[in-house]
Formats: structure tokens, sequence, C-alpha cells
């Protein structure tokens, strides 16, 4: 385990009042139903699925339902919501990370999921850690936590990497496995 990171000493080197943030290699923006192409391939991969699950996304109308239903409304609810990643060389989309306020969860959590093409190469990590500091600045979020199923220990490193802690198993409604919740204090 890494330890914790000092999200105040990450570099956001811009975030605007639309809450796009910029790092050095990342632009995290609102997504728009114009990303529907990219969430249908993203949400259809192999590991989402896995350690996601289906969201019954298969056209792009869907993807188009599911970002305006989803993000889009999370957006106009609580001023936050998951942000399209995007390289900021070529703007190529790479991932989704962002904050979500689920009814089943008491606090905000903190989501990703980036394109296979696209993993190890501290994109995930450094949108992650982006996005804590988004959550203590701009929303004031003393805590925030993070949901992940068992096997998917490439989240569960990075998440570790940079100050979760594990606290306990949970099983999300409608759901028929246990997923691992971890706590982050900002």
């Amino acid at each position: 385990m890494g330890g914790r990171v000092d999200v105040t000493a990450t570099r956001v080197e811009r975030q605007d009042d639309t809450g796009v943030l910029e790092t050095a290699r990342l632009t995290l923006r609102q997504l728009t139903v114009e990303d529907a192409a990219f969430i249908l391939t993203l949400v259809n991969e192999p590991s989402w699925l896995l350690h996601i699950g289906d969201k019954q996304v298969r056209t792009l109308d869907d993807a188009r339902r599911y970002i305006a239903g989803g993000p889009m409304a999370m957006y106009a609810r609580h001023g936050f919501g998951l942000y399209l990643a995007e390289r900021r060389e070529d703007a190529a989309p790479l991932g989704i990370c962002g904050l979500l306020k689920r009814d089943t969860l008491e606090d905000v959590d903190i989501g990703f999921a980036f394109l296979p093409a696209y993993w190890g190469r501290g994109y995930a990590r450094e949108a992650v850690v982006a996005t804590l500091a988004q959550a203590r600045e701009a929303f004031g979020l003393a805590r925030v936590v993070a949901i992940a199923s068992p096997a998917n220990t490439s989240s569960i490193r990075l998440l570790e990497s940079v100050g979760f802690v594990f606290e306990r198993a949970l099983r999300m409604p409608g759901e028929d496995h246990d997923v691992r919740l971890f706590g982050y204090s900002t």
C-alpha cells in the first residue's frame, strides 16, 4: 500500500465553474449525450460487465438515456457526477471518474472506469486524486467512500494507494453478491 495521498498537494491545474478539472495529462468534464458512442463502448467492456454490472446499454439511444438519466441528472441534483476523462493532448476519451450520491449509501462515493487500453498508465489514479481534491475544495465533503467488487484487485489497489481504507463488506440492494466498502477522509 502506497499510503495516503495528500490531495491538498495535488496539482489540479484548472477547475472552472462547470466543474471541469484539468490535471497534468487529463481533462475531466461533464458527460453529454454527444459522448454516447464512448459510453456504449465503455459499459459493454468485459471488465465493466464483470465488476460493475450490466446497465442494459445496447444502442446509442440507450447510451444517451444512460447519460441523461444518470450523470446529467446527478449534475442537476447535486452539482457533481461522473465526468468524462479525456487525454489533454488529443481529447481522446479514456474513461470516467467522478462523485456519485446513491440513495443506498450514506456518503458520497467515487466511481471510475477506464478502457483497458489505458490501464497501468496512471490515468485512473490521476483522475481519482483530482476528484478527491474537488470533493474537498468545491463540495466541502469531509468523507468519500468507494465500493469495489472483491475480485477487482486493480481498483482496490488504486483505492488503497491513495488512502482509502477497507471498512466492511456490504450488499447493494438488488444484488446477489457483496462488494467491499472503503472510506476516505478528505
